[in-house]
């Protein structure tokens, strides 16, 4: 093998052969001389250095950048005192350090030993720096593997050892598109593994990169690392064999198994719906007899919460069952987040400035709730929200959330990506909120848009386009039956809504032609101005408008309150009847509620 590449050796320990990285004899890393540096332990260059310094583009790959080889080492005459060097000290604790991650990798599996930048305050892998800029690794043995710069906004590509996202300095493959942490890489790999946890037999390592399916997964995945079982042609990936047994998923309510197998009849995932093969693995609901899915599907970020639930007694979720409200007498309760007793009304009369404090939707008709000493206003519907759930789209409970005052902080929904001032889901491990409309969308859903019911998205990664807005989705459902996809923002946008100059109701018009004559009702302007076909429509009178001029685009920004933005206050105004400011960020008029700076206005959130 070339001494400037990295790679294994066959090593014995404790009676089991295991595969061991050795480091080449040459590596040309760039480094700095200095008078503490000494050839154990030479200065480094940190690796924001490296990625700056004499770089070019690879003409396989232009999207990724690798080191220029020995011309990219630092002469000896490079000394620390210049200001564009930036040295890593070598650290040696002796107690184990994960107060952060790599800087390279993101990894934060720290042992006692590693790199420290003291300019930059980051810590590295003693694996990341000293990683060759060439290597043979048993994963890949059909070719070489090089040292690349990638770049994040590029495109999301993860490792091939550990699934986790790579990051800008990575291990790659031009050829076959395999990459690996440097880290990853250096690891040892075990030639047998005696016992495995998904199989009665010892598990042989296979080089070989072939097209073998996985028995766990279910799935041909040519570069992935497999074990094989050769006494019953039992087939494994590398990280399928540690798959969890019992585990808690956000798509259903009770905990679901691992099985190898299931009985032979047709089988469809519950979470992306398709069909499942019988003959491989999947994750079974042990009360409810036809709920199976795939393992792929059931260990998703979205899906799983990542806890190993075997051995760990199931607790029964009483606060689950916690009442949003008290009833005090029939047809008057107390709400948990309001002092005063709340009445029983059915709204007749239409008011624009009247609106839920839950969801910040103007109330039109039907029942709600009125408080008996003051303008809080619910819906009923919102009113029986419950405290606690349980959503699809997120693997932790949600906790309701709502602030005792007229002063709110603004959050942005994480499925319709509009800001609200309205209550919230939030969840109180992560950073992850939900506005009560969002909330309430559960699976399958019954959209008057489209005939078929929908479903969530499997894979939120991938942002498709929604049929509706004709922009990106951040998240989406989808129809099993066709390729429908809708957006949570335009899922969500109420079916039915008042005009003040307008007596009757208009509700929203989907996918029909529409002709050069139409305008909308407020602007003025071509109903083919947008990119949408979907817009408000009154049958009665005729009348259309688009959707943006008639709700605005903060909808959910309820007038008569305010919040701090930049460190300034912004107060939420109505919309000016008499005139129509000009908004001097985007030069238009505001035709909606208006955001008062002190001193300057803007049309939306987004004008700030």
């Amino acid at each position: 093998m070339d001494s400037n590449v990295g790679g294994f050796h066959e090593v014995e320990k404790d009676g089991k052969l295991v595969l061991v990285y050795h480091h080449p004899k040459y590596c040309p890393i760039p480094q700095i001389q200095t008078v503490t540096s000494s050839t154990d332990h030479p200065l480094f260059l940190c690796p924001r250095i490296r990625r700056t310094k004499n770089v070019s583009y690879h003409p396989s790959s232009p999207t990724f950048r690798i080191t220029s080889s020995p011309e990219y080492v630092l002469s000896t005459t490079t000394t620390s005192d210049d200001h564009h060097v930036l040295p890593l000290f070598w650290c040696n604790n002796k107690e184990f350090d994960a107060t952060c991650g790599c800087f390279i990798c993101e990894g934060s599996n720290f042992g006692t030993d590693y790199y420290f930048c003291n300019y930059c305050s980051i810590k590295l892998h003693k694996e990341c720096i000293q990683s060759p800029l060439k290597i043979k690794h048993p994963y890949h043995p059909e070719h070489y593997l090089q040292l690349f710069f990638h770049d994040d906004n590029f495109r999301k590509i993860e490792c091939l050892c550990c699934g986790r996202k790579a990051h800008w300095l990575i291990y790659h493959c031009t050829t076959c598109q395999a990459f690996m942490h440097p880290i990853c890489a250096m690891k040892p790999i075990p030639f047998l593994i005696d016992p495995p946890k998904k199989h009665i037999h010892p598990l042989t390592f296979f080089p070989r990169q072939t097209s073998l399916t996985c028995n766990v997964c279910g799935l041909l995945r040519k570069n992935y690392p497999t074990y094989v079982c050769f006494r019953c042609n039992f087939v494994t990936h590398n990280d399928c064999m540690n798959f969890p047994h019992i585990i808690k998923i956000s798509r259903h309510r009770h905990r679901i198994s691992f099985t190898f197998s299931l009985t032979s009849r047709e089988w469809f995932c519950g979470v992306c719906r398709l069909s499942i093969n019988v003959d491989y693995g999947a994750y079974t609901c042990d009360t409810c007899s036809d709920y199976v899915v795939h393992s792929i599907c059931a260990l998703g970020k979205d899906v799983w919460d990542g806890k190993e639930l075997e051995g760990i007694p199931e607790i029964i979720d009483i606060t689950q069952d916690d009442g949003p409200f008290e009833v005090i007498s029939e047809g008057v309760i107390l709400y948990f987040h309001h002092n005063h007793n709340l009445r029983l009304e059915v709204s007749n009369v239409y008011d624009e400035n009247l609106l839920c404090q839950a969801c910040a939707i103007p109330i039109y008709e039907g029942n709600l709730y009125v408080c008996m000493e003051c303008d809080f206003i619910l819906h009923e519907t919102c009113a029986k929200a419950p405290r606690r759930i349980h959503h699809a789209l997120h693997p932790h409970p949600l906790i309701l959330e709502v602030v005792n005052s007229f002063t709110y902080n603004t959050f942005r929904c994480n499925a319709c990506d509009r800001g609200s001032i309205g209550f919230a889901y939030e969840c109180r491990i992560c950073n992850f909120k939900l506005d009560v409309r969002c909330a309430l969308i559960s699976e399958p859903f019954d959209y008057k848009g489209h005939e078929d019911p929908l479903f969530l998205a499997l894979n939120q990664e991938i942002k498709p386009i929604c049929h509706i807005c004709k922009t990106e989705c951040l998240k989406q459902l989808n129809c099993i039956k066709c390729n429908f996809i809708v957006c949570f923002k335009c899922v969500t946008l109420p079916y039915k809504i008042k005009y003040k100059h307008d007596t009757h109701f208009l509700t929203i018009s989907f996918g029909e032609e529409v002709r050069e004559q139409e305008w909308c009702e407020i602007c003025e302007r071509s109903l083919k101005d947008t990119c949408t076909e979907v817009f408000y429509w009154c049958n009665e009178c005729c009348t259309t408008f688009h959707i943006e001029c008639l709700i605005g685009g903060d909808p959910y920004i309820k007038p008569g309150q305010y919040f701090v933005k930049w460190g300034c206050r912004v107060n939420v105004l109505p919309k000016c009847n008499t005139s129509r400011p000009v908004c001097p960020s985007c030069k238009n008029r505001c035709i909606g509620k208006i955001y008062d700076i002190g001193y300057r206005i803007a049309c939306s959130f987004e004008c700030l």
